[in-house]
């Protein structure tokens, strides 16, 4: 579905080439400070045009059309528009092929045909836009906490190796610090399982861990277990991750999120091709990101404030 979240809940809207993509905030509480500048800085983190970015550029400026009275939220749902203007239909006509690494055949499978296939429709990138705007309203409600998430710099080297026609993925990691204990609703609700939800919704994310989550499978619990070392809470080593039992535990809370390489590159691939049913060449053209991963660092945190924010309001604990 395109819907996420219990309270402060987000419905996604659009298609990478329509019209116009969006996103519809419920359960905003009101008094909150909002205007389409708040969301400008983050917006602009997440543009194409940059080094191994996509050639595509739009305004990305939101508009914010419900919700809002005097710069203020109201209570009642926020919608927020981004306009599609620099979009190119004829960069996506395959004559029977389905891009290799793409949602399209899947897609194809699942609407019988009748998905709008351009520019990757609904599982393109480009819906993060709208995320990140949901994002920043996320951040003014929860503005203690500090989120904050980097591409690691060794993912940087593949990049180099990409240029000019293939692909490379990244890792991104992300801190999330001044949360108190507490936030998270175990069994199926703990802040892991619905930051991995949300966290999985972005396109070409394959893979998450938390703490030293993937190590621990090879640590001894006495090398593994984080000693408590004061009477807040604070641990001598952070393993864990700042979580345990899915609530947070006042630690700093650390997780990597491991994504794909870009799927369409410029180098020649060999797939099927549905309308001669043989195997040939398959080249694509067209304007994509030599590693998206650069711009998904703002993603993962909109996505992380939005659960956070979400988890804060369900427990009572937004002051």
């Amino acid at each position: 579905m395109n819907s996420f979240g219990n309270i402060f809940r987000i419905t996604l809207y659009g298609e990478s080439h329509g019209k116009e993509i969006g996103i519809v905030v419920d359960g905003c509480p009101a008094g909150i400070p909002l205007a389409e500048n708040d969301m400008l800085t983050d917006i602009e983190r997440r543009k194409a045009g940059g080094y191994a970015t996509s050639a595509r550029t739009e305004n990305d400026i939101p508009e914010i059309r419900s919700g809002i009275y005097r710069g203020h939220t109201t209570g009642a749902p926020i919608m927020i528009a981004f306009r599609n203007e620099n979009f190119r239909d004829e960069d996506y006509q395959f004559d029977g092929f389905f891009r290799p690494g793409h949602a399209d055949y899947a897609a194809y499978r699942k609407y019988n045909g009748y998905n709008n296939p351009l520019g990757g429709g609904q599982f393109s990138g480009r819906m993060t836009l709208p995320i990140v705007a949901a994002g920043c309203i996320a951040k003014k409600i929860i503005h203690d906490v500090e989120i904050s998430a980097s591409i690691l710099p060794e993912c940087l080297k593949n990049v180099e190796r990409a240029l000019p026609d293939d692909s490379a993925g990244g890792i991104i990691e992300c801190r999330i610090r001044n949360l108190d204990a507490g936030i998270g609703e175990p069994f199926f609700n703990s802040l892991e399982s619905l930051i991995s939800h949300a966290i999985f919704s972005i396109p070409g994310a394959k893979a998450i861990e938390f703490g030293n989550g993937i190590a621990s499978a090879s640590m001894l619990g006495s090398e593994y277990n984080d000693c408590i070392v004061s009477s807040d809470g604070k641990t001598a080593t952070n393993n864990c991750g700042g979580i345990n039992g899915g609530i947070s535990n006042g630690n700093e809370i650390i997780f990597r999120t491991y994504f794909h390489p870009t799927p369409s590159i410029a180098k020649k691939q060999h797939t099927f091709n549905f309308e001669t049913k043989q195997m040939q060449d398959f080249e694509i053209q067209g304007r994509h990101d030599v590693c998206y991963a650069l711009r998904t660092p703002v993603i993962v945190e909109a996505l992380t404030a939005i659960v956070i924010t979400d988890l804060t309001l369900t427990s009572g604990q937004w002051k």
